[in-house]
């Protein structure tokens, strides 16, 4: 019988997606059968012809890297009862909690509330964590919000404890009264005790958000009477210190660091470096999890199932970060707008997880601090225990300064990380040097954002960062334990999805022309071959515009020009129709599989076409205007909300906004054009087209079916008319450039 504590802490479960597998493979055997009928057809060597094999072509280059991150799926299982044999509550590592928020307005401090309690009621030994909230907003209600809610954890933690609370966010466990059953006789009246605090908390925070100052700037608070947004000086505040007692709250630490107008602040990377260095003086726990404002703890336990990853014998060897799914409580119906990301991270997700590991995803993710700091999996192999190594080699001084900065206290937290070595987790909270390390000049001449801490340079930071774990030959892992361990709230529009969707791309998109393009961290790094291949899908969202805009004109073109782009034979006209047939079949399966709905996969379809042809598109055009130096980036906030009632009860559900954004300006634009065709269709004097051609750019319509409502809808619903003005004179100019003599169509 093999010893207990030889045991692994996870295992890693293969999952064979065997029709997938199948349908997967004919539909890249129908794409090469399209490329080889376009080649073979020497006399149809036309524009339109010449176009869509351009387009074809990358659409089979993209179909083999989607196929090759799905092809071995995987998601890991674990054995806490095999963790606490191995390790008592007292021996039990250190953990530094991350949240970040950056918008009072944006992201209500309601919502950043929900998740602090959630972490700080972790199933976890209290002496063993520190929650951190970075305020990038530098708001007074944030920290006016956290100092009340503090107080209600003093009874809500025990409450948790005592029940065994599942969902530990106070704002969903009071709204659903299935999750209050208990049989002992004196649960109801604390039940209702509690809700009655969470209420009067609600409704203090709710009052203070409505007033210009949320609470009167004296002492604690007045420190933000001077204070803006953009310029400040840094803000630490310990609102509750935990002197070593595993049975009472876990320390709770406000941050919002130094910002000056003219000095860079690197986003939200730039916020959590600012937490790491922090968190090195105070607690330099050997772990941290990082979350987003709006993602509350689902799983109580969340923290020792990825403690079976991080702990494992090969997993601490191996594996740099373990990531969580994200997941949505506040699904809109049928998933109108298509940012539920349920059935990708099923298959893509799991995908990923089956390769060298899961992408980091910015949220619900257990990173190892000196893998932050660093460190490469060379480098544990050929640890010395010495000052400072890296790389195998020691560091002096003066290198070690240059790479994590001037403070002392700092370089000598890091020191004890990378030797692995004990520090003292209960030391006093020195505010005066944790200043020093958030202040706006630390990071200069040193290696923060560059070789230390979260990646600078690119708005999808975390999937940089991750990718550089990767490149040095990390892996990660997905920890997905039941129930789900994190839950957060989506765009309730189609305004935050699409500019959510935007900033995603434009991020990826710097990323891949970047030197951290995922195909040198292969040739000249440690990213294995499938790895690179998915992370080429995922960094050209925004490249896969410009082919998808292109196919999707060119029935109209075909149309205008009476040619024609498909097969208009018998025999090869079944090639693209197989091709469409078997890839929306597989993927309604894939849907269904995933317990969703046909509605919801063809609003999953239409926000796919839409995102790429408007979000993606603007996303491209920002990173290509960043390269030539005529533009920067912005980093774009998503609006958070918090969801109570029914999805069912708003007529409006659903229903697309329009503003006056360029986002929309593509998409009216492919709208108009393909009702001019279909227009012309039905008075045309040639039909050089075929049913083929009118039938895509019908289908086009019908994704963009939310676009031609709008063209009728009134306020906010309606596309503005200066967005239609400008789509017609587009569309009108493209109908007329198709007119002109081209040579290939000739």
């Amino acid at each position: 019988m093999a010893n207990k504590n030889s045991l692994p802490l996870y295992e890693k479960i293969w999952v064979k997606h065997t029709f997938s597998r199948v349908m997967d493979s004919i539909t890249l055997l129908l794409l090469f059968l399209l490329l080889g009928y376009r080649i073979s057809s020497n006399n149809n060597y036309t524009f339109p012809w010449f176009v869509a094999f351009l387009c074809e072509l990358w659409f089979t280059i993209t179909w083999i890297t989607t196929m090759s991150t799905k092809w071995t799926p995987a998601h890991t299982k674990t054995f806490l009862d095999r963790l606490l044999l191995r390790v008592s509550n007292s021996e039990l590592p250190a953990l530094d909690l991350f949240v970040t928020t950056a918008d009072p307005v944006l992201e209500p401090a309601i919502i950043t509330v929900n998740t602090v309690l959630s972490l700080l009621a972790l199933d976890y030994p209290a002496n063993k964590l520190a929650c951190y909230v970075s305020d990038d907003g530098c708001s007074p209600l944030t920290f006016y919000a956290l100092v009340e809610a503090t107080k209600f954890a003093e009874i809500w933690i025990p409450f948790c404890k005592k029940y065994n609370v599942q969902c530990r966010a106070p704002f969903r466990y009071f709204c659903d009264e299935s999750m209050a059953h208990n049989d002992l006789p004196e649960f109801k009246q604390e039940w209702l005790t509690m809700k009655e605090e969470y209420e009067k908390l609600s409704g203090k925070i709710q009052n203070a958000s409505q007033k210009s100052i949320p609470c009167q700037l004296m002492g604690e608070f007045a420190v933000f009477s001077q204070t803006q947004a953009r310029n400040h000086p840094t803000i630490i505040k310990v609102i509750r210190e935990n002197k070593g007692v595993s049975d009472v709250m876990p320390h709770l630490i406000y941050i919002s660091r130094e910002k000056r107008p003219k000095q860079p602040h690197h986003h939200k990377a730039g916020a959590m470096n600012v937490l790491t260095r922090i968190s090195g003086l105070m607690t330099n726990a050997p772990f941290m999890l990082n979350l987003d404002c709006d993602m509350y703890v689902n799983n109580s336990k969340i923290v020792l199932h990825a403690l079976c990853i991080l702990l494992d014998s090969k997993g601490e060897k191996e594996v740099a970060f373990a990531q969580c799914p994200q997941r949505f409580y506040d699904a809109v119906k049928d998933d109108a707008y298509g940012n539920q990301l349920v059935a990708l991270p099923m298959y893509i997700g799991s995908g990923f997880a089956g390769l060298q590991g899961i992408i980091y995803a910015g949220t619900n993710c257990f990173h190892r601090r000196k893998v932050m700091y660093g460190l490469s999996p060379n480098d544990i192999q050929n640890a010395k225990k010495d000052h400072g190594f890296t790389n195998g080699t020691l560091l002096s001084d003066k290198e070690t300064i240059q790479k994590f900065g001037t403070s002392k206290g700092f370089v000598d937290s890091a020191t004890h990380i990378l030797k692995g070595t004990t520090f003292d987790h209960y030391k006093s909270l020195d505010l005066e040097a944790a200043s020093e390390v958030a202040s706006c000049n630390y990071e200069y001449n040193t290696a923060w954002g560059k070789e230390v801490g979260w990646l600078y340079g690119s708005t999808s930071e975390d999937v940089l960062t991750g990718l550089k774990f990767h490149t040095k030959g990390w892996r990660s892992e997905l920890c997905s334990p039941d129930p789900i361990a994190f839950m957060g709230c989506s765009p309730q529009d189609n305004l935050g999805q699409m500019a959510q969707h935007k900033r995603w791309s434009s991020g990826l998109f710097d990323i891949f022309l970047s030197k951290h393009c995922p195909i040198f961290g292969t040739i000249f790094g440690k990213l294995q071959l499938r790895e690179c291949l998915a992370y080429i899908w995922i960094t050209n969202w925004a490249l896969r515009s410009i082919p998808e805009i292109c196919y999707a004109l060119l029935p109209a073109y075909c149309i205008i020009t009476n040619s024609s782009f498909l097969p208009n034979k018998e025999l090869s006209m079944w090639i693209p129709t197989t091709l469409f047939v078997i890839y929306n079949v597989s993927n309604i399966i894939e849907h269904i599989k995933s317990g969703l709905s046909i509605r919801t996969w063809w609003n999953n379809q239409r926000m796919g076409r839409i995102t790429t042809m408007t979000s993606c598109f603007l996303a491209f055009i920002t990173i290509i205007l960043k390269k030539l130096r005529i533009s920067g980036t912005n980093f774009e906030i998503t609006k958070k909300e918090q969801v109570h009632s029914n999805e069912g009860t708003n007529e409006n559900v659903g229903r697309f906004s329009f503003n006056e954004s360029l986002i929309f300006l593509p998409g009216t634009t492919i709208l108009f054009i393909q009702l001019i065709a279909l227009f012309m269709s039905g008075n045309g004097n040639g039909y050089g087209y075929g049913v083929g051609e009118v039938f895509c750019s019908a289908y086009v319509v019908l994704c963009y079916l939310p676009f031609f409502k709008g063209l009728f809808g009134k306020g906010k619903y309606g596309i503005p008319l200066s967005t239609i003005w400008k789509s017609m004179v587009l569309a009108f100019t493209f109908v007329y450039l198709c007119s002109r003599p081209i040579l290939l169509s000739e």
